[in-house]
């Protein structure tokens, strides 16, 4: 996709899903809008949700998509080495990723956004996975960082 198109593409969807959040406060809707509004606006994203931490776990949440992994083996794979590494993570060939988890063949590359508690605890990642290898880039990592942070803030 052309630079300036995403961009622009990334800007009104972050106001949309500004205009959105203070509709609640709870995390778990915010989050299920968010997975809605990015999977439906933006044509690339295959596969789009939340893992969330529960009790040392890393268990699928809301998304919207093909069928998901429900539980990540611990310490593995692209939402693991966010967790791990607490940072995004870009994969432009998921079959390149040293331990990624499958859990749809179709997945050629993936980010993987950390969510986190203001006080900058991470508590799971945005996962979003694409059928188009080299799909993400550090445009895609600013704008899924800014709009993760809406999770938890205080309504707008």
């Amino acid at each position: 996709m052309d630079p300036s198109k995403k961009q622009a593409r990334y800007q009104r969807i972050d106001s949309q899903i500004e205009a959105l959040m203070p509709g609640s406060p709870d995390p778990a809707a915010r989050m299920a809008t968010i997975a809605a509004v990015l999977h439906h606006k933006i044509d690339y994203f295959f596969w789009t949700g939340f893992y969330l931490l529960r009790n040392g776990k890393l268990t699928v949440q809301v998304y919207q998509g093909p069928l998901a992994c429900m539980v990540l083996r611990e310490h593995t794979g692209v939402c693991w080495a966010g967790i791990d590494q607490g940072k995004s993570i870009v994969v432009p060939d998921v079959h390149l990723f040293p331990g990624h988890i499958a859990c749809d063949a179709r997945s050629r590359s993936e980010i993987v956004v950390p969510i986190r508690k203001p006080s900058g605890e991470i508590t799971g990642v945005l996962d979003v996975d694409s059928r188009v290898s080299n799909t993400f880039d550090e445009t895609d990592v600013f704008w899924l960082e800014k709009i993760t942070s809406l999770i938890y803030s205080p309504l707008l």
